[in-house]
């Protein structure tokens, strides 16, 4: 089904993964794909991937960045933002957005980010005091949560880790939102560690 739905491009950076990171790519693009095609009411063969990367351009030969799709050749009306994270996947979109609306979405495990010298990389110094406050046994996945509103900025932005994160505090950013399930939804198979942010914004636009 991959090869059948997935550009070229993406097949090739999918069978150039070792075996399980191959799966969980191909996997997570489908699903990509299937989720794009219901949101416009279109079926998922009819939508072609064209990402968006700031330094290799834009279009079908293009597999990783910014993630949108080519309908009947067209760009398609659909703002996309993608992220995976201990084999989940995290979508959100908007359909026919405002040119001026940009969306970004992280999702992040805490173990992820258990490792020494990340939080002088990757944390602003009043993050880091920020953290130093916290009870120690909720502070991993408060770090994780830092981590993945900065992701979720830099993804909305363009601008991802060519930003250093320990520029970018993100502990009151308006337009950042830390996301939750739902009480109503059953939880007991997703990892314990997992936390997630949604970033939106109207861009500045320049005037003559």
């Amino acid at each position: 089904m991959a090869a059948e739905l997935l550009s070229p491009a993406e097949m090739l950076r999918g069978n150039a993964m070792a075996p399980v990171l191959r799966l969980e790519f191909l996997v997570s693009r489908v699903a990509q794909q299937t989720f794009a095609a219901t949101l416009l009411g279109v079926p998922a063969s009819k939508l072609r991937a064209a990402y968006e990367c700031p330094e290799c351009g834009t279009g079908p030969d293009i597999a990783h960045g910014r993630p949108g799709y080519l309908l009947d050749g067209d760009p398609a009306p659909l703002l996309l933002s993608a992220s995976r994270a201990s084999g989940w996947v995290l979508f959100a979109a908007v359909v026919r957005p405002e040119a001026v609306l940009q969306l970004g979405v992280d999702l992040e495990n805490a173990a992820a980010t258990e490792f020494a010298g990340f939080d002088d990389v990757a944390l602003t110094v009043r993050e880091r005091r920020h953290l130093d406050r916290v009870e120690p046994m909720r502070r991993s996945r408060e770090r994780a949560r830092l981590w993945a509103r900065k992701e979720a900025w830099l993804k909305m932005t363009g601008e991802g880790l060519r930003v250093s994160p320990d520029s970018l505090d993100v502990l009151e950013r308006q337009g950042l939102w830390d996301l939750e399930l739902p009480a109503s939804v059953d939880v007991q198979d997703l990892p314990n560690g997992l936390l997630a942010a949604l970033a939106v914004r109207f861009a500045l636009t320049g005037t003559s």
